[in-house]
């Protein structure tokens, strides 16, 4: 009987305050290594610009790091709402999120400078938007001050750095309300940003040495046999199969679908700070399954 092999050494979704975290990559780094991580990616919001540091933290931590990012991309197919209901999942967000890796042996300068200028308007669409949210947020009553929301990004300005200047001018106790009240999908202040398509982003990925990875699958509100044949067909590489949200009956029903579809697997705490009770780490996945480039 072949034994399969497990580990817990890998967590490859994380994020900073480089885009909607709570801690510096330092930090991060800090918390990973004491949480037993030995393969660490750094993975925020559309935006690279904590590589160089999360690269320096790791090796002071004495762990491996994987250059990485979210990307927000637009959606690859329609919510089936029975199956929404079916995990209890009471809203589909309006992207799918794709996880692009560059490990060090398959990523030159020359191709982390094209997917850098690929992946800048993405990042820097992010402005504009945030000051079209914080006009709409003045319209409706709420004094917020432009600049103060910049100021609680290190880089990627997102949605969650408003919601926490929202808060801090006490029209909301926590993140949620806000996100209930005014930023979520289709509330008074989101406005939807254009979006590359799950191809585009993994043929960028592809073009400069990297693979992809679709996050937290569950989110989606799509069956997981028609899920594993449109990224297969996208071209995406691996699926997060092992994300924190995802209950024992998806994480088994997803890998085996994945594994009948010819694809890898990867995992993810997507930690973003200690104070919304997430940990670091923690996230056994079997190591056949990981992508080749990224196996022991």
């Amino acid at each position: 009987m072949v034994q399969t092999m497990w580990s817990d050494a890998f967590d490859l979704h994380s994020h900073s305050t480089n885009s909607d975290g709570e801690h510096s990559v330092d930090t991060v780094a800090k918390l990973m290594a004491a949480a037993g991580v030995k393969h660490w990616a750094l993975t925020d919001h559309d935006t690279i610009a904590g590589w160089d540091q999360a690269e320096k933290a790791a090796l002071e931590v004495g762990i491996d790091f994987i250059p990485g990012v979210e990307i927000t991309c637009e959606p690859g197919l329609p919510i089936v709402e029975e199956e929404m209901t079916l995990w209890g999942r009471d809203r589909a967000p309006t992207s799918w999120h794709l996880l692009a890796y560059f490990p060090s042996a398959t990523f030159s300068p020359q191709q982390r400078a094209d997917f850098a200028n690929w992946l800048a308007p993405l990042g820097e669409s992010r402005g504009p938007r945030m000051e079209q949210m914080v006009a709409l947020a003045n319209q409706h009553g709420l004094n917020i001050d432009i600049k103060a929301v910049f100021a609680r990004a290190d880089g990627s300005v997102g949605r969650p750095h408003l919601a926490d200047e929202i808060i801090a001018q006490g029209y909301a106790t926590d993140r949620q309300e806000v996100f209930d009240q005014w930023l979520g999908d289709g509330r008074p202040l989101a406005i939807v940003r254009k979006k590359p398509s799950i191809e585009e982003a993994a043929a960028a990925v592809h073009a400069s040495g990297g693979f992809v990875s679709l996050a937290h699958p569950i989110y989606y509100g799509v069956p997981v046999g028609p899920l594993v044949q449109h990224c297969k067909s996208a071209g995406v590489d691996a699926i997060e199969c092992f994300h924190r949200s995802h209950p024992d009956p998806y994480r088994h029903a997803l890998l085996m679908a994945v594994r009948d579809g010819g694809l890898s697997s990867t995992c993810g705490s997507d930690f973003h700070g200690q104070s919304y009770q997430q940990s670091p780490g923690n996230m056994p996945l079997p190591l056949s399954d990981l992508p080749p480039s990224l196996s022991l």
